[in-house]
C-alpha cells in the first residue's frame, strides 16, 4: 500500500525529509519552500513538484486535495536555543499556523512536523502546549518526542523534536533505537544491547575524503561518485582585538558632544565616510545599541572633528588574541559522531587546514552521494545545515506507514 501514500511538503528546504519519505515509499505530491536556492537543489534531485513562494501568500486551493500526509519543519529559528532573545513575539515562531491552515484545510490523516530541542522549553513549556491544542481543536491526536539522529545510524548527534498527529484513531508511532554510544571501558558488547550496533563516528562517515583536495568539480574516490567537495579555508582562530577595556556608552557621549559643537551633522558624516546609518551608531543616544569606530575611522573622524588626545589609546591600540570558545571555531569530531551540523560556518576539518566540505556535511546528514546541491558555498552550507537527516526521516517514514496500514486494515 506504500506506494500509494501521498505527501504534501511544507517548508521542504533541499529536501532532506521529503528524500527519506520517498526513500519509505511514499509519492510527493507537492512541496513548497521560499529559499530559491533549496527549490533548485530540491527540483534537480527530487522532482519539479515543489513550487517556490511564501507560503503565507499561497491559497491552500493550490495545493492538492487529499494527501495521506503533510509533513514540515516550520523555521525555527525564533524557538531555537542559539536564540538567546526568543520570545513568544517573533513572526517566525507563529509559521506552523501556516501549517496548522493547510492541515485543517486539506484534513491529512496524519501530519508530522519537525523543529529543534529549544522548542520545548519555551516560554516554559506554554509554546509547544499552544501548538499541541491547535492541532487538538482541529481534531488531532498529537504527541512529540525529541529523538537524537545519532540512535539511527546517523553519524551526527542532532535532537530534533518531532510533532506527530492523526486523525485515524490509531497511536502515533516513534521510531525504535538502532544504536548506541559503545564504552570504550567497558568494551561493551554489542550482543548485549538487544543487537543495538555502534555509534556510526565521523571519521567512519568522511575520513576516505581527509586528503582529497577540495573542489567543485566531480570526483571518484574509492568508486563513489562524489559532488560538492568544496569548503571554506577560513579557520583562523585569532583576531584583533582591543588591548584596553573600552566604556561604550562613555566613547559614544564623547562623539556626540563633540559632534553637536563642529559643523558636521551625522548624515554628512555618514556620506563622508561612504556609509549607509553606519556612523550613526557612533553618536547613539541609546548608548547600549551604539558601537565604536575602528582605529582608522576613528583618526578620520578625530580629523574631520578636531577632538582631543582623550581615548585615542583605548580605542585604537590592538592585540591579537586567541577566540578561546566559539562554535564557528571549533574542530570536529573523528573518533565519535560529529556534533549538530550548522546552517553556517561548518566545523574545521581535523586536518585544521579547512571547514568541513559542503560533500562532508551532506554525508553527515546521510544524504545520497548523488545528490547534488546547488548555490553559492553559504547558501550549500545552509541548505545542509536546515536539514532533517536523510535516514532520520525515512525511518519516521516507515513509522507513518505502519500507521497508516492500521486504519486501512480496520
Amino acid at each position: 500500500m506504500s506506494d500509494n501514500y501521498t505527501v504534501v511538503s511544507l517548508f521542504c528546504g533541499a529536501g532532506g525529509m521529503d528524500l527519506g519519505f520517498k526513500q519509505a515509499g511514499f509519492n510527493i505530491l507537492w512541496a513548497n519552500d521560499f529559499d530559491e536556492d533549496a527549490t533548485i537543489t530540491y527540483k534537480n534531485n527530487i522532482g519539479n513538484h515543489v513550487v517556490l513562494g511564501d507560503i503565507c501568500q499561497i491559497d491552500s486551493g493550490e495545493i492538492p486535495n487529499n494527501p495521506d500526509v503533510i509533513i514540515g519543519g516550520f523555521p525555527c529559528q525564533g524557538f531555537s536555543v542559539a536564540n538567546t532573545k526568543r520570545n513568544m513575539d517573533d513572526e517566525r515562531n507563529f509559521l506552523y499556523k501556516e501549517m496548522l491552515r493547510i492541515i485543517d484545510d486539506k484534513k491529512p490523516k496524519i501530519f508530522v512536523a519537525e523543529n529543534v530541542k529549544g522548542l520545548l522549553s519555551m516560554e516554559k513549556g506554554k509554546v509547544i502546549d499552544m501548538i499541541v491544542k491547535d492541532f487538538e481543536k482541529i481534531g488531532y491526536s498529537v504527541n512529540y518526542e525529541v529523538l537524537n539522529s545519532v540512535d539511527y545510524g546517523v553519524p551526527q548527534t542532532r535532537q530534533r523534536v518531532i510533532i506527530i498527529g492523526n486523525r485515524i484513531g490509531v497511536d502515533n508511532i516513534y521510531p525504535d533505537k538502532t544504536h548506541f554510544l559503545k564504552d570504550k571501558k567497558q568494551q561493551t558488547l554489542i550482543s548485549s544491547n538487544n543487537g543495538l550496533k555502534p555509534y556510526v563516528t565521523t571519521k567512519e562517515a568522511i575520513g576516505f575524503l581527509s586528503d582529497v583536495k577540495i573542489t567543485n568539480n566531480e570526483l571518484l574516490v574509492g568508486g563513489r561518485e562524489i559532488h560538492n567537495h568544496i569548503a571554506s579555508t577560513n579557520v583562523s582562530d585569532k583576531f584583533w582585538a582591543r588591548k584596553h577595556d573600552v566604556d561604550q556608552a562613555q566613547i559614544c557621549d564623547y562623539l556626540r558632544g563633540w559632534r553637536d559643537s563642529s559643523e558636521w551633522t551625522t548624515k554628512k558624516i555618514d556620506e563622508h565616510f561612504g556609509y549607509k546609518h553606519t556612523a550613526g551608531h557612533w553618536f547613539r543616544k541609546d548608548n547600549n545599541s551604539g558601537s565604536i569606530p575602528n582605529p582608522d575611522d576613528w583618526w578620520e573622524l578625530k580629523r574631520i572633528l578636531n577632538f582631543d588626545d582623550k581615548y585615542d589609546k583605548q580605542v585604537t591600540e590592538l592585540i591579537e588574541k586567541e577566540i578561546v570558545f566559539e562554535q564557528s571555531l571549533r574542530i570536529t569530531n573523528w573518533d565519535k559522531p560529529s556534533d549538530t551540523i550548522t546552517a553556517t560556518s561548518p566545523e574545521i576539518h581535523v586536518n585544521k587546514k579547512r571547514r568541513l566540505s559542503v560533500r562532508e556535511c551532506a554525508i553527515l546528514q546521510t544524504f545520497p552521494d548523488d545528490f547534488i546541491f546547488y548555490g553559492s558555498l553559504s547558501s550549500m552550507y545552509r541548505q545542509v545545515g536546515n536539514a532533517v537527516p536523510v535516514l532520520l526521516a525515512k525511518k519516521i517514514g516507515e513509522c507513518v506507514i505502519k500507521m497508516l496500514n492500521q486504519y486501512v486494515g480496520d
